[in-house]
């Protein structure tokens, strides 16, 4: 019975062993690489900075924005928005300052 037991263990340690060996990744000394073909570099994803919207305050990358008077904007109604807010602002203080004086 003991012998039995010590051959069932064995044989699954063996097994184990072999299966834990091929499923382990080869290291790159034991992979066969072809001389004419250099490995091909990894892709490296391109990053782009972040900026708000001047009008709402919502994040998009830098590429997508919409530039114009007082920042940078998500969109074109956005960007109208807030320079006709600006542009009231300063009718109202050109008014303010000439009836002021």
């Amino acid at each position: 019975m003991i012998k039995l037991l010590f051959w069932i263990v064995l044989l699954a340690v063996v097994a184990f062993m072999l299966g834990f060996k091929r499923g382990r990744p080869a290291s790159r000394d034991a992979r066969p690489q072809s001389p004419s073909a250099p490995p091909a570099p990894a892709p490296s994803p391109e990053l782009e900075s972040m900026v708000s919207c001047a009008e709402c305050g919502t994040h998009l990358p830098a590429g997508e924005a919409v530039p114009g008077r007082g920042g940078l904007f998500c969109s074109a109604s956005h960007r109208a928005a807030h320079e006709a807010r600006l542009d009231a602002a300063a009718a109202e203080r050109a008014r303010g300052g000439a009836s002021g004086s």
